[in-house]
C-alpha cells in the first residue's frame, strides 16, 4: 500500500481485511510510512498523516509515537494543521505525561489568538486535559474571556473555568464574580455554562453558596422565561424548550435552597408552576418533572408542594417506561420516611409493580412496599407480600423473608396472626430465611402458652406434608418434643380435629432421621424431640429407647453424643428422666427482639436460651451447681444458674448438694474428671485507671487455664485494647479470642482473656503481660511479670 494513500482509502482497506493477522499488517505498514514521513523536515501531508493515527489510535493500536508530532502541528499558524493537532492532543495527551507541559505556552498564545476558531481550540484541550500546573499558568486567560464580548468564546470559557475549579479548588474565588455576571446574557448557550459553572463553584465552597444565594430571583426570572415562551426552533426538544437548561437550572435551585428558608420560599411558586404546566407524556417533560420533584423534595418547601411532587412520582409508577418507574420507586423510597402519608396513596400501584417483569423494578418495588408497612394496612400489605414471595425470583427471597419477618414482628395485630404468618414464610421460602429465624420463632411460640396446642397440630401436618424446608422442621420438631402430650389429645379447638396416635408421631420423627434432605442440625432436633417424647407418651418407650440406641454409633459425632448421653438417661439415670426431660420454661423478653436478628447485645442474651439446639452441650459460663450443669447438658436451659422449683429445671424437693446431684456429673460413667472450681481473682496490674485481674483453674496435672479481666476506671474511653503473654519455652500456651478491644469509662464494660497453659515439665510457671491501648488520641504500652498463680498448689512458683 502506498505511503500517500489517502485515510478513506486506509479506512476502507482495514475493514476489507479478513482475519485480525491481515488487519495488523495493514496497520503497520501504514505506521510505518507515517513514521518515516513524521521524520522528514519538510513534509506538507502532516495533519493527513495524523489524522490517520488517530484512526488508527481509535482502532486500540499504539499511537504514542505521534505526541511530538501533535505538540508541531498545535504551534503551526495554519489553521487545518492546529485543529488535526489539538484534537490529537487530546486523544493522545493526558495531564500525566510531560508532553502536555509542552504546549503550554502555545494554548497561552492561541487564547489570545484573532480567530475566535483558534481560541475555541485552545479552549476545548485545556477543558480536556489540562493537568493543575496548567491551569493555574491559564486561569487568568480564561477569567479575561469570560468577560469578552463573543458570546461563542464566553460558553467555551465558562466550561474551561469547571475544568479548572474541579482541578483546583482554591482558583474558584477567581471565577465568582464573572460567573454571577454571565447570568445577565440572553444566550443560551452562555447562561448554561454561567450555570454548570455556579454550581460546581457553589458545591466546593460554603461561603461561595451563601454569596449566590442572592441569586436566587435572576434564576427564577430565568426559569420562567422558559417555562412561558413560545415556540422557538432553535430551542425547542418535543414541545419543551431548552430542557438542558431548565435542568441544570433546577439542580441549581436545589443547592441554593437547600436547608435555607429565604431561598427556598423564592423559588416555591416557580416549582409550582414548572410541575403544572409541563407535558408528561414525553420523555424530555419527564426529565425536567423528575429534576423539579428532586428540587421540591430536598429544599424547605411547602407540605402542598410536597404532595404535589409526590402525586408526580405516582404518576411516573403508571408510565409504560421502565426506566421512569424505576426512578419514581427510587425517589419515594428516599421521602416514605418524612412523607409517609402521601407516599401511603399510591401504595396500590407500588404493590402492583411487584408484578413487573424488570428484576430491578420488582426489588425497589419490594423495598418501598416493606417501607409502607403499618399497624393499619398490615393484613392487607402481608396478604400481597406473601403472595409475591411464593412467585418472587429466587435473588428476592431472602430480602422479602427478612422484610416480612420484620414487620409482622412489629406490626402483629395478635400472635396467632404472627405464628401464622412465620409459618407461612416458613413453607414457601424456608431455604431462604436467615438462621435467627428458627430461635427467633421459637422464643414467639414459647411465649404464646394459649397457642401451644393450636400451633403443635399446624407444625405436625405441615411436616407430614413437606420436610424439605429445614428451618420448619426443625422448629416442628422442637414443639412436637415439647407439647406432644398436646398432639396426642387432639383435643384443639382451633382447627379440626385429627386423631393422632404415638405411632404416627414416633413415624414422622423417623421419617426426619432418616431423610436423606436433612441436615444434620434437624437430626439433632428430631432426635431430641423423640427422647422428649418418652416422658410425654406411656405405650411406646421401648420405641423411643430403640430409636435412640440406633445413633450412638452414629458417624455424625454431635448426633453420637446427644444419643449416649439420653441412652445414659435410660438406664444409670432413669429415675431423673422425667424431671430432666420436662417442658421448657417460658422465655422473658424485657426488651423488644428483631426477628431479622439485628438485636441490641441485651436482647441477644435473653434469646440465646432459644438459639441453643436441644441436648446441645454447653461449657459451663461461671460457678455453679452441678445439678444445673446436667440440665444445660441435656435441655439448652439458658435461665440463670441457681435452680429454683419455678423454672421447673430440676425435680421438686432435690437439694443441690445432694448425691444424686454429684451422680449427675458422672452421666457417662465417670469418663470425665470433676472440674474444679476456679479460686478468687486477684489484682495483678493497676494504673492510670486501668485495672487486670487474674484468676485461674486448673484442668488437669499440667493443664492451667488463665483468665485475665481487664477494667477501665478512669474518665476517658480505651480503644485498641490488647493483651500479649509471653511464658518460658517448656510451657506450651494458647490465648483464646478477647472478648473485646475497648473499655467504656467508669467501669461501664470489661474485657476478658482467656490463656491456656500446659506445663508438662512442671517447670516454674511465670508469664510476662504486655498491654497496649489507645486513650485520648494517644497510644500506651506496660508490661508486668506474674510470679505465682492463685488456687495451685503451685502458687509459690
Amino acid at each position: 500500500m502506498s505511503p500517500s494513500v489517502p485515510l478513506q482509502e486506509m479506512i476502507r482497506a482495514i475493514r476489507s481485511a479478513r482475519t485480525q493477522c491481515e488487519e495488523r499488517g495493514v496497520i503497520q505498514r501504514e505506521c510505518a510510512a507515517i513514521r518515516a514521513q513524521f521524520r522528514q523536515a519538510d513534509n506538507g501531508g502532516r495533519s493527513h498523516n495524523l489524522a490517520k493515527l488517530l484512526y488508527v489510535h481509535m482502532l486500540g493500536y499504539p499511537a504514542h509515537f505521534g505526541q511530538m508530532e501533535c505538540v508541531r502541528m498545535i504551534a503551526s499558524p495554519r489553521y487545518s494543521e492546529k485543529r488535526v493537532g489539538y484534537l490529537g492532543a487530546m486523544m493522545l495527551l493526558d495531564e500525566k505525561q510531560d508532553a502536555s507541559l509542552l504546549i503550554t505556552n502555545s494554548i497561552k498564545n492561541d487564547l489570545s489568538h484573532s480567530s475566535q476558531y483558534v481560541q475555541s481550540l485552545a479552549l476545548c484541550t485545556l477543558a480536556c486535559m489540562g493537568s493543575a500546573e496548567m491551569c493555574r499558568d491559564l486561569a487568568p486567560e480564561i477569567e479575561r474571556l469570560l468577560r469578552a464580548s463573543n458570546s461563542y468564546i464566553k460558553k467555551k470559557a465558562a466550561l474551561c473555568a469547571v475544568h479548572i475549579v474541579r482541578k483546583v479548588h482554591d482558583l474558584g474565588e477567581m471565577f465568582a464574580p464573572a460567573a454571577r455576571a454571565l447570568l445577565a446574557e440572553k444566550n443560551h448557550g452562555v447562561l448554561h455554562g454561567a450555570v454548570v459553572l455556579i454550581t460546581e463553584l457553589c458545591e466546593r465552597n460554603p461561603e461561595t453558596l451563601e454569596r449566590f444565594r442572592k441569586t436566587v430571583p435572576d434564576l427564577v426570572q430565568i426559569m420562567k422565561g422558559l417555562v412561558i415562551s413560545g415556540y422557538s426552533p432553535e430551542h425547542d426538544v418535543a414541545g419543551i424548550s431548552d430542557p438542558f437548561l431548565q435542568v441544570r437550572i433546577l439542580r441549581l435551585l436545589r443547592i441554593l435552597g437547600r436547608n435555607n428558608e429565604t431561598a427556598s420560599d423564592a423559588m416555591n411558586d416557580l416549582l409550582a408552576q414548572v410541575a403544572t404546566n409541563t407535558d408528561s407524556t414525553k420523555t424530555v417533560g419527564n426529565a425536567v418533572l423528575y429534576e423539579t420533584v428532586l428540587t421540591v423534595l430536598d429544599i424547605k418547601s411547602e407540605s402542598g408542594l410536597r404532595v404535589l411532587a409526590v402525586n408526580i412520582l405516582g404518576r411516573f409508577l403508571l408510565n409504560n417506561d421502565r426506566n421512569i418507574r424505576y426512578i419514581a420507586m427510587t425517589s419515594l423510597q428516599k421521602i416514605v420516611g418524612t412523607d409517609h402519608t402521601a407516599v401511603q396513596r399510591h401504595r396500590g400501584t407500588i404493590v402492583d409493580c411487584l408484578k413487573d417483569q424488570d428484576a430491578s423494578v420488582k426489588r425497589r418495588a419490594l423495598e418501598l412496599s416493606l417501607a409502607l408497612v403499618s399497624a393499619s394496612n398490615i393484613r392487607s400489605m402481608m396478604k400481597e407480600l406473601l403472595l409475591f414471595l411464593s412467585s418472587c425470583p429466587p435473588e428476592l427471597r431472602s430480602n422479602a423473608a427478612s422484610g416480612i419477618f420484620n414487620a409482622a414482628e412489629r406490626y402483629a395485630p395478635s400472635q396467632r396472626w404472627h405464628i401464622d404468618t412465620i409459618l407461612h414464610v416458613l413453607t414457601t421460602a424456608g431455604g431462604d430465611v436467615r438462621d435467627e429465624t428458627v430461635p427467633n420463632l421459637i422464643q414467639l411460640i414459647t411465649n404464646a402458652s394459649e397457642l401451644h396446642c393450636y400451633t403443635v397440630h399446624k407444625l405436625y401436618r405441615a411436616v407430614l406434608t413437606d420436610i424439605s424446608q429445614q428451618p420448619l422442621v426443625q422448629v416442628a420438631c422442637w414443639c412436637i418434643g415439647e407439647y406432644g402430650d398436646l398432639l396426642l389429645r387432639g383435643e384443639c379447638q382451633d382447627t379440626e380435629p385429627v386423631q393422632v396416635t404415638e405411632d404416627d408421631v414416633l413415624d414422622a420423627l423417623e421419617t426426619v432421621l432418616q431423610s436423606h434432605m436433612s441436615s444434620p442440625a434437624t437430626r439433632g432436633f428430631a432426635l431430641t424431640a423423640t427422647m422428649k417424647l418418652s416422658t410425654r407418651i406411656t405405650d411406646n418407650v421401648d420405641r423411643i429407647r430403640s430409636i435412640v440406641s440406633i445413633y450412638g454409633s452414629c458417624i455424625d459425632v454431635e448426633l453420637q453424643q446427644r444419643a449416649v448421653e439420653y441412652n445414659a438417661l435410660f438406664k444409670k439415670y432413669d429415675h431423673m428422666r422425667a424431671a430432666v426431660l420436662e417442658r421448657m420454661p417460658v422465655i422473658e423478653k424485657n426488651s423488644p427482639g428483631h426477628t431479622n436478628g439485628e438485636s441490641t447485645g441485651d436482647t441477644i442474651k435473653e434469646i440465646q436460651p432459644a438459639k441453643v439446639k436441644q441436648g446441645e452441650l454447653l461449657p459451663p459460663q461461671q460457678p455453679a451447681s452441678q445439678v444445673c450443669d446436667l440440665l444445660d447438658l441435656l435441655g439448652g436451659s439458658g435461665e440463670p444458674l441457681q435452680p429454683s422449683p419455678a423454672q421447673g429445671s430440676m425435680a421438686p424437693g432435690l437439694p443441690i448438694n445432694s448425691p444424686a446431684g454429684g451422680d449427675l456429673l458422672d452421666l457417662l460413667g465417670g469418663l470425665e474428671p470433676t472440674p474444679v472450681a476456679p479460686a478468687p481473682a486477684v489484682t495483678v496490674y493497676e494504673k492510670s485507671g486501668v485495672t487486670l485481674t487474674l484468676s485461674c483453674e486448673k484442668q488437669s496435672d499440667s493443664g492451667l487455664t488463665v483468665t485475665l479481666t481487664a477494667s477501665n476506671s478512669s474518665d476517658s474511653d480505651i480503644s485498641s485494647f490488647t493483651l500479649q503473654a509471653a511464658v518460658p519455652k517448656s510451657v506450651q500456651l494458647h490465648m483464646k479470642a478477647p472478648s473485646g478491644d475497648s473499655l467504656p469509662a467508669h467501669g461501664a464494660a470489661k474485657v476478658t482473656q482467656m490463656v491456656v497453659l500446659n506445663n508438662p515439665n512442671k517447670v516454674n510457671l511465670k508469664m510476662r503481660v504486655r498491654i497496649s491501648y489507645t486513650t485520648q488520641g494517644s497510644g500506651f504500652q506496660d508490661t508486668v511479670q506474674i510470679d505465682s498463680f492463685p488456687g495451685l498448689n503451685t502458687a509459690s512458683h
